[in-house]
């Protein structure tokens, strides 16, 4: 029988720090990631992205992105479903997300 996943830690609002969101945006995957769940603009299973890396790797770059609070993922059924953290991020670091987003690539 299959279970749910499990919730994962996310950081409050007031432990998000900019060094780690930057950290987190400063890689291409993860960068690839947060602008595709931008552009769509909902959450999303954790792989329904088209990424040319292995599941552990996509684990781990979703793991940062958690960590540094950029995304949120939740339990879904047997998924897990990702969400960007746009509206923490705007708070927190006005135009810093769009400018990422808008930067040419």
């Amino acid at each position: 029988m299959d279970r749910m996943p499990e919730d994962l830690p996310h950081p409050s609002l007031d432990e998000i720090r900019i060094e780690r969101v930057l950290h987190a945006l400063a890689d291409p995957v993860r960068l690839h990631l947060v602008r595709e769940l931008a552009r769509l603009d909902t959450g999303v299973a954790c792989g329904a992205i088209d990424l040319p890396i292995t599941k552990s790797t996509r684990t781990h770059h979703l793991r940062t992105l958690r960590e540094a609070g950029v995304v949120t993922i939740r339990p879904s059924g047997t998924s897990r479903i990702t969400t960007l953290r746009r509206a923490d991020l705007d708070a927190l670091y006005p135009g810093l997300l769009d400018g990422v987003l808008n930067a040419p690539h």
